[in-house]
């Protein structure tokens, strides 16, 4: 009797085990690590990138927000304040799979946005695991998925997070950045033209002072870090800054630099197209195949702007919007394209040519890299892309940071969103806190 007891307890748990019913194990333990916060170390196959980044070909149209209840929320950035009164939203789809059960975990990172040395209880409120269950499966769609939503819990300190989502067997499958800032200084910051005659046509200049009357700072010339971002990107975001000028006396930190190392290309406004109807051409649409599935989009061809006039338009700035004019609700009854670019142009770049832009998580992705035609001397490239309205461009890859301007152009009447990070460490401290942030429009409509 004793035996045949035993016996059903073993099989029943290797089912559970076969089924990843994992409990409340820890995901270190889950995915065969120790180190508590190292979900890379634990993930020998997909080790975690300290960036935004999908691992999963299959898991599409990644959306990281703050929820506002406005129409155009996704376009708000992951940066909430520590009073936390409005949640960051975390959506994404997952095609050609099965239900799955996400798990949600967070790093706590330094300015530098490597890992910090300190435990899981000093900046969560809660245990470090979430299971996503907001699951919905597409409705009316040709191409099948489920749609997966998570609303991010409540953090004690402020500074930069990593959120690290893993399925069932411990992988992982997507990483994003997250700020969370006190208003413990106040920054004022005002765009400038650059000193040089060219510079003034195509850069754009951040100058900044930090005010810290209520909050003392020590060794602030050392400890205080500054980070400046243009369109809230990553990619080309001046790091590290530290002040030029340390007035200790009026309390004040100056960030007026003369070699441009507060400044940004102005890039050009950016290209767009729109497939949110089913039933007529949206913008910048040539021609659409419904009977395909998924249904094929051909977009109107691009030329060369790196030598044409400016001409200012109202963008999103590279970012995008999921819709569906027909039935109202993209999320779940928003259908999958595949979107065909053409690119003109006479001769091929100095480089590889890459659809560009949020669609891309700012990254130079094998999957959205241009083909050149010399016969036809066009450019051409594909994309599977969620029904919305989409910013775009082209970055030409000359070295390690992708090269916008070749294609572009760049001028200092393009408008841009530019914000302002401050991190500081206290004295005896093992993090960096983000005591400081602030926002500027350059060039505002």
């Amino acid at each position: 009797m004793g035996a045949r007891v035993v016996n059903k307890f073993f099989l029943l748990s290797v089912v559970l085990l076969a089924l990843g019913w994992h409990g409340c194990v820890p995901l270190a333990q889950q995915t065969g690590g120790s180190a508590a916060g190292s979900v890379g170390a634990a993930n020998v196959n997909t080790p975690v990138r300290f960036e935004d980044y999908t691992y999963d070909a299959n898991v599409k149209t990644v959306q990281c927000y703050v929820k506002s209840g406005h129409p155009e929320e996704v376009l708000n950035p992951p940066v909430i304040p520590l009073s936390q009164e409005q949640p960051i939203v975390l959506e994404f789809d997952q095609l050609n799979a099965p239900q799955q059960r996400f798990l949600v975990k967070f790093i706590y990172c330094n300015a530098d946005w490597t890992e910090a040395r300190i435990t899981q209880s000093q900046f969560m409120q809660d245990f470090n695991e979430f299971y996503i269950t907001d699951i919905t499966p597409s409705f009316n769609t040709k191409v099948k998925y489920y749609h997966y939503r998570f609303v991010l819990p409540p953090v004690k300190l402020s500074g930069n997070y990593l959120m690290v989502v893993t399925d069932q067997s411990g992988r992982s499958v997507i990483s994003r950045r997250i700020l969370v800032y006190e208003q413990r200084v106040s920054v004022g910051a005002r765009a400038v033209l650059p000193m040089g005659v060219k510079e003034r046509l195509a850069y754009q200049q951040i100058d900044f002072e930090i005010r810290y009357n209520q909050y003392p700072l020590v060794n602030p010339s050392q400890e205080v870090k500054v980070a400046l971002r243009q369109n809230n990107r990553w990619d080309n975001a001046i790091q590290n800054l530290k002040p030029l000028y340390v007035r200790d006396a009026q309390r004040k930190l100056e960030f007026t630099y003369f070699n441009y190392e507060n400044s940004f290309p102005g890039l050009n406004e950016y290209r767009f197209f729109d497939t949110r109807s089913m039933r007529s051409l949206g913008a910048n649409v040539a021609t659409a195949n419904r009977e395909a599935v998924p249904e094929e989009i051909l977009l109107q061809p691009d030329q060369n702007r790196a030598r044409e006039a400016f001409g200012s338009q109202i963008d999103i700035n590279g970012k995008y919007l999921i819709g569906n004019r027909e039935y109202g609700n993209g999320a779940l009854n928003g259908d999958y394209n595949w979107v065909t670019f053409t690119l003109a142009v006479p001769q091929p770049a100095p480089g590889n040519v890459y659809l560009y832009g949020e669609l891309a998580d700012w990254q130079l992705k094998k999957e959205l890299q241009m083909s050149y035609n010399a016969a036809t001397q066009q450019y051409t490239g594909r994309a599977l892309l969620k029904q919305g309205y989409y910013n775009y461009d082209y970055a030409v890859q000359t070295s390690a940071i992708p090269d916008e301007t070749y294609l572009e152009g760049s001028y200092n009447l393009t408008e841009n969103q530019y914000d302002i990070i401050v991190y500081y460490r206290p004295p005896g401290a093992r993090t960096d806190l983000i005591i400081g942030y602030q926002t500027l429009n350059y060039n505002g409509r």
